[in-house]
């Protein structure tokens, strides 16, 4: 815009100046012109009396004394003054007994005749282009110049006006861009026209307002969550009266995973715009560990669990917990759109830049719609497969070689 508005003025000021420039040269050139001719015209006018008073003596003297070069071509042939041929002009003024101006290569030539009575006389004087001409070149200079400076002058405020709009546009922009980066704290400076300081203050009070929806949502899930403590301890209580111990120990177990996914979730909603810490975790290890949490569930229901996990560490840059509710979210997919028996694998295997977790089953796979966040085919919330991708730098579903679907999750190195 800048650069535009600049091209803008630059070009309006050039055509105005040579709107203004041309007619000024020709009628710089047109008086120069003027000038040298009635310059000429009066020293043949002051030359024309004495031709007729018939005293040669006194007209050699003033003839030769004159700042323009003099002819006079008296009516017995005598040339008196700057020796010169009678040229067609004398002639025709001699013939008809009047002046002539007459344009010819070197100049513009004057021929005045003065009738007597033995004939005609002619005065004739040359004014050459270098007369007629003398000063236009040093006045067209001026006005070049002058026309320069002025156009230098137009850009140089065409560029003050195109910054007052310009910067306060690109700071908008610099605003708008660090509101997108989650920066909710960025406010922009009104400045530059009133309809630029309307946008910063609407674009300030967009801010402000995202900033009192984003608390007010935080609030909600934070109250959402607190409010499931309640629930988890009427169940660690229920798990502590079983009778079996090791029922009793894996109900506990998953209580305490579920309590801390909640308290992760209420810390989560309450931080305020700060930078997310790099977190990272051991893949194998969580993975071995949800793997043998579901396992229990896939005995009972007579599902058959594979799982080929590396035999040693494998860190991924996904907090233990995001890791470990994504592949419960993929497994849970697996126990609630397949029938009882259905088998299943969980592999895990390092992958150039990170680690590839698939989870495959033998069922019928999954719908078309299964794929959208929030919508499901079960009467769920919809949101497991979201889960599992938030955490994936490339999510893919496609068929098992069993005929079922298979869930590819390619997870960075820290």
């Amino acid at each position: 815009m800048r650069r535009r508005l600049t091209l803008l003025v630059a070009g309006t000021t050039v055509l105005v100046l040579l709107a203004f420039l041309i007619p000024m040269a020709l009628l710089v050139r047109q008086v120069a012109a003027d000038r040298a001719l009635s310059r000429a015209d009066d020293v043949v006018q002051t030359i024309v009396p004495l031709v007729g008073a018939g005293d040669v003596t006194v007209l050699e003297l003033t003839v030769t004394t004159q700042p323009v070069p003099v002819t006079v071509f008296m009516p017995d042939g005598t040339v008196i003054g700057a020796p010169a041929a009678p040229t067609p002009a004398v002639r025709l003024a001699a013939a008809r007994g009047r002046a002539l101006t007459v344009k010819t290569e070197s100049g513009q030539e004057l021929a005045v005749a003065v009738v007597g009575t033995a004939g005609n006389a002619v005065v004739r004087t040359l004014v050459t282009n270098a007369e007629i001409n003398r000063g236009v070149g040093r006045a067209w200079l001026t006005l070049a110049g002058l026309g320069v400076v002025l156009v230098l002058l137009g850009l140089l405020v065409a560029d003050r006006l195109a910054r007052s709009i310009t910067v306060p546009i690109i700071e908008l922009s610099e605003v708008s861009h660090r509101l997108a980066g989650a920066e909710l704290n960025a406010r922009a400076e009104p400045a530059g026209p009133p309809e630029l300081r309307e946008v910063a203050g609407a674009l300030n009070h967009l801010a402000g307002r995202i900033q009192d929806l984003l608390r007010a949502e935080r609030e909600r899930v934070a109250d959402l969550s607190h409010r499931l403590r309640t629930p988890l301890t009427a169940l660690r209580l229920e798990a502590e009266s079983l009778r079996d111990a090791d029922e009793a120990a894996r109900i506990t177990s998953a209580t305490d995973q579920l309590e801390r996914t909640v308290t992760a979730l209420i810390q989560q909603a309450r931080r305020r715009d700060t930078a997310p810490a790099t977190v990272s975790c051991d893949a194998t290890a969580v993975v071995q560990n949800r793997v043998a949490f579901w396992a229990v569930l896939a005995e009972d229901t007579g599902r058959d669990v594979r799982r080929h996990l590396p035999s040693t560490p494998l860190p991924v840059a996904v907090a233990a917990d995001d890791l470990a509710a994504a592949l419960d979210a993929l497994l849970g997919n697996v126990f609630a759109h397949t029938p009882d028996g259905t088998a299943l694998s969980v592999t895990l295997a390092a992958h150039e830049g990170g680690a590839l977790l698939t989870v495959d089953d033998a069922g019928p796979g999954f719908p078309a719609s299964a794929v959208r966040r929030g919508v499901s085919a079960a009467e769920s919330t919809g949101l497991g497969l979201d889960i599992a991708r938030q955490i994936a730098t490339t999510f893919t579903i496609r068929r098992s070689a069993a005929g079922g679907a298979s869930v590819q999750l390619i997870l960075k190195t820290p």
